[in-house]
This record gives C-alpha cells, sequence and structure tokens, in this order.
C-alpha cells in the first residue's frame, strides 16, 4: 500500500527500506531533508511491529510531497522491497534513483556525492564503496569486516565485473539503468541481490563507478545481516555468472 505522494519537482529520489527502526526512522528522514541538493525519500516498510510506519507517516506531514511510504504486509526480503521502490520512482519520474540504509551506516551527505559523481563523470551507476580505498569500516568485528572484504574479492573474481564492493547498499542509478533492466527477473532477495544489480548494469555495459565512502557500523537498533544471507550472495554467484552466458543484454550507449 502506498500513499503516493511523492513529488517530481526533483530529480532524485532515496529508497530506504525498513524494518524495525523506530530508533532511526525520524533522524534519518530529518538528515535527507536537510541535504542541500534535495532528494525525496521512499520509505519501504515491512509491516515493523515497532511502529516505525506510524513514524514515517508523521514525517510525510511534515514534508508534504517529499516522503513517502510503501507498507507490505510483512519481511519480504530486502531485493523485493528495492525492486518496488524502483518501479515506484521510474514511474514518478525521477533521473537518479539511490539506494540507502535507514541505520546511518550511510552518511545521507554523501548522496549528494554520488548523484554529482554520476552527473560529472556522465556515470550511469555510482556506488557508495567501502572497499575502492583500502577498507573503510568503522566499529565492526574484524571478523565480518574480513568475511565482507573477501566475499567482495571472490565475488569479483567469478563475476569479472570491476567493481571491488559488489555488496554495497549504497548506490545511485540513473534511469535508464532500471528502465533497461528486466527487474522482475531479478531474482536474489538478501544482499546477493545488491550483486546481481551492478552484475546486470555491468553486463547491459553501463558505466559503473565507485565512490570511497566511510562505512559506520550502526549505533542504534540491530542489523538484520545473518549468515543464511551473507551465504546467498557467496554460492549464489556462481549461478548468476553461468546463466549469464545463456542470456542476451541490450548494450547501453554511452550518455
Amino acid at each position: 500500500m502506498s500513499s503516493s505522494t511523492l513529488s517530481t519537482a526533483n530529480d532524485a529520489a532515496v529508497i530506504i527500506p525498513m524494518y524495525n527502526e523506530r530508533e532511526n526512522a525520524a533522524a534519518i528522514i530529518d538528515a535527507v531533508m536537510a541535504l542541500d541538493s534535495p532528494f525525496d525519500i521512499l520509505v519501504i516498510d515491512d509491516n515493523s511491529p515497532d511502529g516505525t510506519a506510524d513514524i514515517v507517516k508523521e514525517k510525510m506531514a511534515q514534508y508534504p510531497g517529499r516522503v513517502d511510504l510503501i507498507e507490505r504486509a510483512g519481511k519480504l526480503g530486502l531485493g523485493t522491497a528495492y525492486i518496488e521502490g524502483f518501479k515506484h520512482c521510474l514511474a514518478k519520474g525521477y533521473e537518479f534513483i539511490c539506494e540507502m540504509d535507514a541505520d546511518f551506516s550511510h552518511n545521507p551527505a554523501d548522496l549528494v556525492k554520488l548523484r554529482k559523481m554520476a552527473i560529472d563523470e556522465k556515470a550511469d551507476v555510482v556506488v557508495g564503496s567501502r572497499y575502492v580505498s583500502g577498507v573503510n569500516v568503522v566499529n565492526w568485528p574484524m571478523g565480518r569486516v574480513l568475511m565482507s572484504y573477501y566475499a567482495s574479492k571472490y565475488v569479483r573474481f567469478i563475476t569479472g565485473i570491476p567493481v571491488h564492493d559488489t555488496t554495497a547498499g549504497f548506490v545511485c542509478y540513473r534511469r535508464r539503468v532500471l528502465e533497461t533492466m528486466e527487474l522482475d527477473n531479478i531474482k536474489f532477495k538478501g544482499y546477493a541481490f545488491q550483486i546481481e544489480m551492478k552484475f546486470t548494469a555491468c553486463k547491459h555495459g553501463f558505466k559503473v563507478m565507485e565512490m570511497p565512502i566511510i562505512f559506520v557500523n550502526r549505533v542504534l537498533g540491530t542489523s538484520k545481516m545473518n549468515s543464511g544471507i551473507f551465504g546467498e550472495a557467496v554460492f549464489g554467484v556462481i549461478r548468476l555468472k553461468w546463466n549469464s552466458f545463456f542470456k542476451k543484454y541490450t548494450k547501453a550507449k554511452p550518455l
């Protein structure tokens, strides 16, 4: 269910999936609304029992036409949340459509830099990357840092895509990328979704760039990461690569 209130006066929107983000919901929306370069917000809430959606609705009243909410029946997966959000934002006419976590792991101010790089470098996809310039992760346990870092190395080796942070969830897409992809054919639902999106963009020949960011582990709320989600990312890439041999990709023209 969506209120469909997003305005198209701005050319950029950010999709923020939320589940039990009561501690962060209001603050992250306020932080995005305070940016010098305006971004509208689409929140996807998977029926959070902690009242996250009610907080978002208060912010919709505070920022009319700038904040929208899609409420879903339950936890249906990160990938399906983003696919639904992409379709919604495409229908609203945005040129730049971004992904961002709700927990301040990603600095909202970096949204402006992602969009600027897309414009200045004529990039189709800009990835906010933890690993393009070393390892820029703060307050993660070392085991998790190593798991994430070497998983991205593994994915890059298997798929051949020129992306250092393949599981990154802080990304800016031009609308033509999402229009070209067959979004309903994106299969993965967890963190492998992020890999599949980048892989598919590269196979279509879109210009994919990385911008170094500092990723900070959440302070409030509970992480949604688990070994099953991560396992999908590690083991699913072989099938992703194999299937690509039998698929034709429409080649994108340079901007």
